[in-house]
């Protein structure tokens, strides 16, 4: 059976440099993927507006999966026919799969009282100040904060009221992930869930295909989507160990960082038997 591949990547600290947000060690793989016809789909915690600026720079046209799984955007006429409970938003074909936002701030505000002190959540800081705090320009802070369906929080307090804070917001329902930098407070979503989702809308589109499917992730809130994947692609990172994974088979790690470390394991998988006559 012919194979289609799907890449689907994390973008801080693993497309993009954790320091300098740039691609360029990617640049050349990118160029070659989009050439074999390989979707590259960004799958973040990152915002709607964040990646659609990110795919612009990137000239990419695929679907992409926002804040932790929260939401799907396929570019209409994407797929021969719309996908399933979906619905039409500024060009794009949404499904999403968790509560807004403002459901989860109400939630912080009513029962996270106790740890006030110990975060600081997006909705709190001035754009000035997410700049400070990540490194983005004042307008990139800007479009991280246009959160719709998560709050991430900059957390101040000690592990043990992180574990604390963590219990409790699960017992009301919510869903705490670690990212690279922060914690994200959403429901009961997961980039996992979002990937096999899209991947069964390829499948649909390519009935007589097998869809392989290759995940790139370098933190713990990854660890979902790389669970799911065909193949798994752990991204070293400068400043944590790698995360650890439950499953053992078909788990790659790469050696260099980023987006060197993105380049460097796809090239390696992409000429693997598993992937070949595409």
């Amino acid at each position: 059976m012919q194979k289609k591949a799907i890449v689907f990547t994390d973008l801080d600290g693993t497309l993009l440099d954790h320091y300098t947000y740039q691609t360029d060690a990617a640049d050349e793989t990118i160029t070659t993927l989009k050439f074999n016809n390989i979707p590259i789909i960004p799958n973040s915690s990152k915002t709607q507006q964040e990646i659609l600026l990110i795919r612009k720079q990137l000239n990419l046209n695929s679907p992409f999966i926002i804040e932790n799984g929260a939401a799907v955007y396929i570019p209409v006429n994407y797929f021969k026919v719309p996908p399933q409970d979906t619905h039409l938003e500024n060009g794009f074909w949404v499904k999403s799969f968790t509560q807004p936002k403002e459901h989860w701030l109400s939630l912080l505000k009513q029962h996270a009282q106790h740890f006030q002190n110990d975060f600081q959540g997006f909705s709190q800081l001035s754009d000035t100040q997410l700049s400070a705090l990540t490194g983005l320009s004042i307008d990139k802070a800007a479009m991280a904060k246009m959160r719709q369906y998560s709050e991430p929080l900059n957390w101040l307090g000690s592990a043990q009221s992180q574990v604390e804070f963590t219990q409790k917001m699960r017992a009301l329902g919510a869903n705490i992930l670690q990212g690279g930098r922060f914690l994200h407070v959403s429901g009961n979503c997961d980039k996992g869930q979002a990937q096999r989702w899209l991947s069964e809308q390829y499948q649909k589109e390519h009935p007589q295909k097998e869809i392989i499917t290759i995940a790139l992730g370098d933190s713990k809130n990854d660890n979902a989507m790389l669970e799911e994947a065909t193949i798994a692609i752990q991204i070293h990172s400068p400043v944590h160990d790698f995360p650890r994974l439950k499953r053992e088979h078909q788990v790659y790690q790469s050696r260099q960082d980023g987006p060197a470390g993105w380049a460097e394991s796809l090239h390696k998988i992409l000429l693997s038997p598993l992937i070949n006559k595409l």
